[in-house]
């Protein structure tokens, strides 16, 4: 018997660094596709989103408190090898940072990985190994 109250997370909404706020909402306009839902210049911070994917964009203004911690890795979690395929084209034909075409990997995962000007990467994949879990982080 679970005696902790069950509560369905939502996804989860990175915070990514990024030295220039200005250039790296560009980037990810014009290379990964993402549309730019709001940002505040004074604070160091931009809200964008593809579909239902969000992230904060945060400049080193809005995160000295926090320290420098670029770069980071964010892993996107789709629903098939083909959206991978597909996602990586896209990327690819925007002219976006990617440093290989999707694999199928011996543990499980087909990927690939994807990078900002800041160095911050994203690891796209579809985990089509784990039993009973496609799909799932591993």
């Amino acid at each position: 018997m679970n005696e902790h109250p069950t509560i369905r997370l939502t996804a989860s909404i990175p915070e990514i660094p990024v030295y220039d706020l200005e250039a790296a909402i560009e980037y990810y306009r014009d290379k990964f596709g993402f549309n730019l839902d709001w940002s505040d210049g004074e604070i160091g911070l931009a809200g964008l989103s593809s579909g239902d994917c969000r992230l904060f964009l945060a400049n080193m203004v809005y995160r000295n408190k926090y320290g420098k911690v670029i770069p980071v890795r964010v892993w996107m979690n789709l629903d098939s090898k083909n959206d991978v395929d597909r996602l990586h084209e896209e990327w690819r034909d925007r002219g976006a940072a990617i440093d290989a075409p999707p694999q199928s990997k011996p543990w499980g995962l087909h990927e690939f990985v994807a990078a900002d000007p800041d160095r911050n990467q994203f690891r796209v994949f579809y985990d089509f190994a784990t039993p009973g879990g496609e799909g799932k982080t591993p």
